[in-house]
């Protein structure tokens, strides 16, 4: 039977990565759309102190995202290397190997939720009026987690075999459901905060299971010389390689917007209000610009395990061609549309609320062109193993962009200080990783030693780049 497996190392660069990243960016569409429709049935049918609190706890929600997103790149990545390299043997171990991770991570942090839930909420500074909607509304994520780990890492495997459409789907049919129950339970049930909380563990958790299911329907008919391993050690230790750089990248990111959320708290619940409706409208740019970069990342992956060093570059052109095509039409949106897009999240809002929206969202997204470059590089960073490199143009734009809130929020601008933060960070982080890349891509001896250690058991040999160039190409094989 045919799959939707796709080698991404044939065909044309340009048209194989507009193909496999434009049903990845709908898919993070639609993830975003557990957050924000949570934020809109919130905003619209409780109050904007339920808005306040599911904001609030979004930041927190931030931190078990990170390792979900871990778990799913150092899958995806090495999962992508070995299916480009055919060593489909390996490639079932690193699977496995990744699920047993997956879980075992899942567990410690759901412990760990449930027993620091308050004094993570203290620690923000948390507002007495909006706590106990916090707390409650992050308790029932907590229980929730398990899914969204799964879903997480069949997401990854997913891509790494060259099918983005899949999730899609899933994404389609359970976000939208979650906004259905949201309203369900707040509307005809009279449920609060607990309601949307509710809502969003049980669509996302019937996603979460689903997409299990279909991962191992998916991988079971790919023929094997041998009987893959339940857990391998070297797959293993290759997976840690990149999934704990990208769990603590992701993880000093959602601590830094921690920080920044504590300095927001201190002028009051109506700015926060504000605050959490536009940051789920940037949140939703940069997170399709983070997945389209993830998918570039499977792409030069995959790329890389087949020795196709050109088609790297050719996929970070195209790339950027990608997302500089939905920069334009988004940020004329934020820049004119502005009230009308917060209004989706609330009713009724306070003058307060709605001029910190706009603010917020006039000033961050003009730069949407900027932080593009950034994501989409390092997506090809990670995808060649360069995780020094991109934690380090990463926790640049991070720490000066905290640094920038704290400084500039005691200033005259207040508030608005805080906002200038974001393209203060972006500008020399996208510097720093556009450097890297062309270092790396500029020197043909560098990308070969990259050749040489990226898959140590999945290539048993790799030449230098100019005679992996001149081999022949792989015609794509069905599985």
């Amino acid at each position: 039977m045919k799959t939707m497996n796709k080698d991404l190392t044939v065909g044309n660069p340009q048209t194989v990565l507009w193909k496999f990243c434009l049903p990845l960016f709908g898919s993070i569409v639609f993830q975003q759309l557990y957050n924000i429709g949570d934020s809109f049935v919130a905003g619209k049918f409780i109050g904007e102190e339920a808005l306040a609190a599911v904001g609030n706890g979004y930041e927190i929600t931030l931190i078990f995202i990170a390792f979900a997103f871990g778990c799913n790149m150092g899958c995806s990545v090495l999962t992508s290397r070995l299916f480009g390299a055919k060593n489909y043997k390996g490639m079932k171990e690193a699977v496995n190997t990744s699920m047993v991770c997956t879980v075992v991570t899942c567990l410690v942090l759901m412990c760990i939720g449930l027993l620091w839930m308050d004094a993570l909420l203290l620690l923000i500074k948390t507002p007495a009026n909006i706590y106990a909607d916090s707390a409650l509304y992050l308790r029932i994520y907590v229980l929730g987690l398990p899914f969204l780990f799964l879903y997480n890492l069949s997401t990854g495997i997913f891509s790494a075999l060259g099918d983005s459409k899949t999730p899609f789907i899933f994404l389609a049919i359970s976000s939208t459901s979650n906004i259905a129950v949201d309203i369900l339970f707040v509307t005809a049930l009279g449920m609060g905060v607990d309601g949307v909380a509710w809502a969003t563990f049980l669509c996302q958790g019937i996603s979460g299971i689903l997409s299990v299911v279909v991962v191992f329907l998916r991988i079971r008919p790919i023929k094997t010389d041998e009987r893959p391993a339940f857990f391998s050690r070297p797959m293993f230790s290759s997976f840690l390689s990149v999934a704990i750089p990208s769990t603590l990248q992701q993880s000093f990111v959602s601590v830094g917007n921690i920080i920044i959320q504590s300095i927001i708290n201190s002028f009051g619940s109506a700015v926060i209000a504000g605050y959490a409706a536009a940051v789920k409208l940037n949140n939703l740019v940069i997170t399709s610009f983070s997945t389209i970069g993830n998918g570039i990342s499977n792409f030069t992956a995959q790329n890389l395990g087949a020795g196709k060093v050109s088609r790297i570059k050719q996929g970070e052109m195209a790339g950027l061609r990608i997302v500089w095509v939905i920069c334009i039409p988004v940020v004329a949106a934020y820049m004119l549309l502005t009230g009308t897009l917060l209004r989706l999240f609330m009713d009724n809002p306070s003058a307060v609320a709605l001029e910190t929206g706009r603010k917020f969202l006039r000033i961050v997204s003009p730069f949407y062109f900027v932080i593009a470059i950034k994501l989409v590089t390092d997506g090809v960073l990670k995808g060649s193993g360069l995780m020094k490199q991109f934690m380090v143009s990463t926790f640049a734009d991070l720490i000066i962009r905290v640094a920038g809130a704290a400084l500039l929020s005691t200033t005259a601008l207040q508030v608005t200080g805080i906002w200038l933060s974001w393209p203060v960070g972006w500008i020399p982080g996208t510097v720093l990783s556009v450097l890297f890349y062309r270092k790396a891509f500029g020197n043909a001896g560098v990308v070969a030693k990259m050749e040489k250690n990226a898959t140590s058991e999945e290539i048993e040999e790799v030449q230098d780049v100019v005679a992996l160039e001149e081999t022949e190409e792989i015609e794509p094989q069905e599985t």
